[in-house]
């Protein structure tokens, strides 16, 4: 991370609304209907706004993640002091963000959260304040990242005299409207408080592999009844946004992880990806198909050659087999997408203008 923190440093306005609209578009052709997103740092002109917008644009359900960075070097911290935010200050834009824009209705298609980024990037206040300040309006859920590896087991010993998930119960991080990326390094004990609480987890596999994090304890998360859904994390720590890859990868590296063949089934890595995730994100009305339900599904069509044969079971084949895009998708009713195409951006054209906001971002100042 320490290595990102210059180069983030350089991201402006426009950069963040394009990469917003790619990484949508690359979830919604994936078969994402609904997704989260954990952006910490606002250098320049950035504003969680342009985040915003640009994912509304594009038609997906959205929980926005008001995250921040305000411990820097000079306090212990990671970031660089010229990257982080006044927790006024973001205490400040987290009560605009969720007084503009935030939907608690059922069905809502925008939610927003407040998510400090993790224990060693924000003080001790600032987890309890945005806990606070969350839980003073309806539907505002809470989010960041805990016990990813075993260097953060090892900061929060050293700084706080506490395990990740003690710290995260000293701070009020437990909770119903509560879930954590990653949770590698969770201990049992931690597990058994997420258990009585209700407190969510977003499994990351891919991330976790190619940071060689280690594997998470899911099957051991999920015996207890914690809330498991997934997340592929940011493009610094996961090459590929593609959420069927996801629950594919989540079910394989169970197995390999448990050496049993038998560690996660294919229905239980679709779970994950559907009513898993929903639950995470404390969602009634998405992830299955039944009456009363928002009408979020996509379609898959089984005449490709990666799914040849699979008429007898389509859906192990979904998740064994891989395929590159969905071939319909339908969020709240709205088709989005239509024999593998989107219909809400000219993905040709917004390709070219990441393209080139790419090369800019990668020749810029350090």
């Amino acid at each position: 991370m320490q290595t990102l923190y210059p180069v983030w440093s350089i991201l402006n306005a426009e950069m963040l609304y394009t990469s917003a609209k790619l990484a949508a578009a690359e979830r919604m052709l994936s078969g994402c209907t609904t997704a989260s997103d954990h952006h910490c740092l606002f250098p320049n002109d950035c504003t969680l706004d342009d985040e915003i917008r640009a994912v509304q644009a594009m038609g997906l359900r959205f929980h926005a993640c008001r995250g921040s960075v305000s411990l820097g070097e000079s306090q212990g911290g990671l970031a660089p002091d010229s990257v982080i935010e006044s927790e006024d200050f973001v205490l400040k834009d987290s009560q605009r963000l969720i007084e503009q824009y935030h939907d608690p209705d059922r069905h809502s298609m925008l939610h927003i959260v407040l998510a400090p980024c993790s224990p060693f990037t924000v003080t001790p206040d600032l987890m309890r304040e945005s806990a606070a300040l969350a839980r003073s309006y309806p539907g505002v859920r809470l989010h960041t990242h805990l016990a990813e590896n075993a260097n953060d087991v090892q900061y929060s010993l050293d700084r706080y005299g506490l395990i990740p998930g003690d710290y995260a119960e000293s701070v009020g991080w437990l909770g119903l409207d509560v879930w954590h990326a990653h949770c590698v390094k969770l201990s049992d004990e931690s597990i058994l408080k997420f258990s009585r609480t209700g407190t969510g987890v977003a499994h990351c596999p891919c991330s976790n592999m190619r940071l060689a994090s280690g594997i998470a304890p899911i099957r051991k998360l999920l015996q207890h009844h914690v809330p498991v859904g997934l997340g592929v994390d940011g493009s610094s720590s996961n090459d590929a946004g593609h959420l069927l890859n996801e629950a594919r990868m989540a079910m394989l590296l169970a197995r390999v992880g448990a050496e049993d063949a038998e560690a996660m089934t294919a229905r239980e890595a679709l779970m994950l990806a559907t009513r898993g995730g929903a639950r995470v994100l404390g969602r009634d009305d998405i992830g299955v198909l039944a009456p009363g339900m928002s009408a979020d599904f996509v379609a898959v069509n089984l005449d490709r050659p990666a799914l040849s044969g699979a008429m007898h079971d389509p859906v192990a084949a979904l998740l064994f087999c891989q395929i590159d895009r969905v071939d319909y998708s339908f969020i709240n009713g709205r088709k989005v997408i239509d024999q593998g195409q989107l219909l809400t951006v000219d993905l040709p054209k917004l390709v070219q203008a990441h393209h080139r906001l790419s090369l800019q971002f990668f020749s810029g100042p350090r």
